[in-house]
């Protein structure tokens, strides 16, 4: 069964994300381009999609497999935020939207996980 993926609220904040880190690391320094640069936007990009590669799977056990990796990258991006802030590349401000947005999409794929788990047992 395929899932509408657009209509989903963590696929949506999962965009938005994404969105924010591709603009914040531009103030990263040069030499983070092939490294935190590149390694936190690629985990961005892929919450938003493995929610929407397993959304167009045939099964709900492939939609859980891929929410399990998007929560994977969340958990990914957070810290890679985390370790931004620690470096000086981000700011409290910059970051607070990221990661509240990240707290909030994490229980919302483990809610998914969840629900779709329990229809394949």
């Amino acid at each position: 069964m395929a899932h509408n993926y657009k209509e989903l609220e963590v696929w949506k904040r999962a965009m938005s994300i994404a969105k924010s880190i591709y603009t914040m690391t531009k103030k990263f320094p040069i030499d983070e381009k092939f490294g935190l640069t590149s390694q936190i936007q690629r985990a961005a990009v892929s919450i938003a999609s493995n929610i929407a590669e397993g959304a167009g799977r045939g099964t709900d056990k492939d939609f859980v497999h891929f929410l399990n990796i998007a929560l994977g990258s969340a958990f990914e991006v957070e810290t890679q935020v985390l370790l931004s802030l620690d470096l000086g590349y981000l700011s409290n401000e910059d970051s607070k939207d990221i990661l509240d947005n990240i707290r909030v999409i994490q229980p919302q794929l483990n809610a998914l996980i969840k629900k779709y788990g329990e229809i394949i047992l």
